[in-house]
Order: structure tokens, then sequence, then C-alpha cells
């Protein structure tokens, strides 16, 4: 990376005491000129010093360079498993539980589950630490999976999760949740879990790939609190990131992946993010299903104007058989025009209110023309029915589905990282998306 490149990426990092939502003007003002948090310094102090010193005074250098380029070691001095399983905790590495301690022979055996080369770059990440972006390569990945108790045949799943270059962490005060579905043939290949418990911690692969997620937070920097994880309660969806498959032989609709582009035996890993997740249990039986699911969206603050629906594939059957949605398109577009709240309702949630307000204010539509409305008008917070995804997961026992705000974050194909023909296959980008990722919702 040249030397400007690498300059112009590198990005200072300033905090103020929390929290800062809802605070009034003058507390905010009183954060600026108090300490931060992390360093006991002045804020507007520290603000002032970066806009005026030199680039890479916050920063030295060589970190950046020693950990891109591979010059520290990686290995550590022999040591008992115990006096092993301390020192990753102490140092950062794991989520405090015990980890599978990643032997160079442990590393090379995972590395058999894939045909990339152990070098090979699979994306790049933001390290608060050392504050510049780093490239993390296959073995690094390797290592992490080892850690998280996984197999070799899992590994190309995990390489695909680490290749949306997306943290299941966030450095943000609020409880952010993640959410990983696998589709396509790998799922049935792997026994990952898409019936009975699909989101319960009873299945091997959807527990070690969801947890390698989390790990690639932990060990890259993203969970750190006080320095770079501020959220006040956390998540613990987290510990596995809801990690499960869709479950398409007993889906009434076509397979997630396939609604996005991709090819019915493609093996394909999407990510989701977002706060509330809402229960179905004790909705309404007199009602039909999908007034009751937009009732439940109704009552969630629309943040991004998107939501999930996790449901069991006896309510995409009755949804579809007796309710008459012959698609998920279908479905979602009656959602959107359906679901109607308060004007004041939408804006009085502080997320939306700072999230889309700017938009408005730049004559974004329809949020400027909302903006305008009173209070007591009836909108539409899911106007784009694009932004509104129906996911099929379950095993038949009870007609039951969850509600949330979740974003989908996009998709990674798992092909890509298999077998030498799947490269080959996947060579022209028909296996998936383009190396840059695509976002779709955030």
């Amino acid at each position: 990376m040249a030397k400007d490149e690498k300059s112009a990426r590198e990005l200072p990092f300033v905090y103020t005491p929390h929290p800062v939502i809802s605070m009034p003007e003058d507390v905010l003002w009183g954060y600026l000129l108090g300490d931060d948090p992390t360093t006991g310094n002045k804020v507007i102090d520290e603000i002032v010093d970066v806009l005026t010193g030199p680039v890479n005074g916050h920063k030295p250098e060589e970190a950046l360079e020693a950990v891109s380029s591979g010059t520290i070691s990686p290995f550590l001095e022999a040591d008992t498993e115990d006096n092993l399983q301390r020192t990753f905790y102490e140092r950062g590495w794991t989520d405090g539980l015990p980890v599978i301690i990643p032997t160079e022979e442990r590393v090379n055996a995972m590395l058999a589950g894939t045909a990339a080369g152990p070098d090979e770059i699979v994306g790049e990440i933001y390290r608060f630490d050392i504050k510049g972006m780093v490239k993390y390569t296959v073995r690094n990945v390797a290592i992490l999976a080892v850690m998280a108790g996984a197999r070799p045949e899992h590994f190309p799943v995990i390489l695909a999760v680490a290749a949306t270059r997306q943290q299941a962490i966030m450095p943000s005060t609020t409880n952010f949740s993640p959410m990983l579905l696998v589709n396509g043939p790998v799922r049935n290949e792997l026994g990952i879990n898409c019936g009975i418990g699909a989101l319960s911690p009873v299945t091997l692969a959807n527990s070690v790939i969801g947890r390698a997620w989390t790990l690639m937070s932990t060990c890259w920097g993203y969970m750190k609190p006080r320095k770079n994880l501020w959220s006040s309660l956390g998540s613990n969806l987290t510990y596995n990131n809801m990690c499960c498959g869709e479950n398409e032989e007993r889906s009434a609709w076509e397979p997630f992946h396939v609604q996005h582009g991709f090819k019915p035996e493609e093996s394909v890993v999407s990510v989701f993010r977002g706060w509330i997740i809402s229960n179905s249990a004790g909705a309404a039986a007199n009602r039909p299903i999908g007034v009751e699911m937009g009732l439940q969206m109704a009552a969630i603050p629309a943040s991004y104007t998107r939501g999930t629906i996790i449901m069991d594939p006896l309510v995409a059957r009755t949804l579809k058989d007796t309710d008459g949605f012959a698609t998920k398109q279908d479905f979602s577009k009656w959602l959107s025009e359906n679901i109607k709240v308060p004007n004041g309702q939408f804006w009085g949630y502080d997320h939306v209110d700072w999230m889309i307000t700017p938009q408005a204010n730049e004559g974004v539509e329809p949020f400027a023309s909302w903006k305008k409305l009173p209070d007591d008008t009836m909108i539409n917070p899911y106007c784009d029915p694009e932004k509104i995804h129906l996911v099929v997961v379950g095993g038949e026992t009870s007609p039951l589905w969850y509600v949330s705000d979740f974003g989908y974050g996009g998709s990674q194909s798992v092909d890509r990282w298999r077998s030498l023909n799947s490269l080959d296959e996947c060579a022209d980008g028909s296996c998936g998306l383009p190396d840059e990722m695509v976002e779709y919702d955030d």
C-alpha cells in the first residue's frame, strides 16, 4: 500500500462520555469540554489536535505495517493448556469461553478445507487499536475457525462470512444483534440446522460457524470494553449470531438466496443486523397472521424503514395457501402498503429521528414530505417492500415467527471457497457478489 494511500485511510478517534442519545444540548456541550473516557484528556483539545496536528501523529505507523505484513510472530511459546487458555483470554482473543488452542497442526488441517491459498486476502477491517485498515488472510481466518471449534468442512462457510467484511460486534452504545443465514446444498452437507431448534444451541455447525464470526470481532479489535465496545447492555445473540439455515425443503416460497440473484444449487451465506426481535407467542388467534405481523412491525421503531420476519414453514404455508400470497414479494408488498402508524409516532423514536432526519433535510423522499405532515397523519413506515425480508426457518411443531428490524447486509458465495473446481467456476464472479461487498439495507 502506498504511503499516501495508507495515510488517507487512517482515522483518528476521539470518544466523548456517554450517554449521547436523548441528551440535552447543554449536556452535550459539557461532554465536549469534559474528559475523553479512554484517555482522560479534554475532548475539545483532542479534536483540535486531530484537526491541526500531523496526519500520522496518533498512530505508530510501524505497528500497522507489522500487522499487515505479518512480521509479528504468529506463535506463542509452548505452555500448558490452562496457561494458554488464560493467555488467550488476557490478550482479548476470546469471548471468555474456552477455545481450541490453534496449534500449527490444527491450523494446517483447517486450511485443507479450502482450495484457497493460506496467504490469499479474504477482506480487510479497520483496526481501532492501531487506527488503520488491516487485511486478513485465509490463514488468519483458519486460526479463528480452529479456536471456535470448527472442522475443516465448516471452513468454506466461515471464509464466506469473513468475506462479507462485516463485524458481528458493532462499536456502538446500542444493542446491535446479528444473524447469519445459510442457503443451498451446503446446509445438508454440513448438517446445518434449519428445522427444530434451528436458533438453539444444539447443532455443531450452527454453533461453531456463528461463534467464529464472534471471534473475528473479538480478535480483530471490536470487543474491547471502554475502548471500542460501548454497548450499554450488549446482546447475548452474538454468542453464535443466530446462525441457521433456511428450511428450503419445507418452505412454500423460493429460497432467500434465489430471491437475491443466486442459483438454487449455489451455497450462500447472508448477513443481517438490527436491534429488536419480537416473539409471536401470544399473538391473537382470531386475526389473520399477516395482520398480527403488521401490528408487531408497527410497534417496532422503523429505524431504517426495514424489517425481517423469521417464520416457521407452517406460517409460510398458511400465508400462501390460505391468504393467497403466492410469493415472498407479494406478502412484503402487502405489509408495506398496510402497516400504518401516526407520523408523530414514527418521528418520536430517537433512532429514527437522528438517522432519518438528515435524509429528510436533504430532500430525500418520502421522508422530506413526512417531516411536513401533522403528527396524526397515518404513514407507511415500511415504504419500500424490498426492505421487508422473509426467512423460513423452523421444524413445523408450532406456527410461530419472529418480527425484527433486522436489515439485510448482503451475501457471499460459499462455493467460492470450496474446491478447485468451485474456484475456477467462480472466476467470472458468477458464484456471488463481486469482491467489493454490496450492502443492501445499511
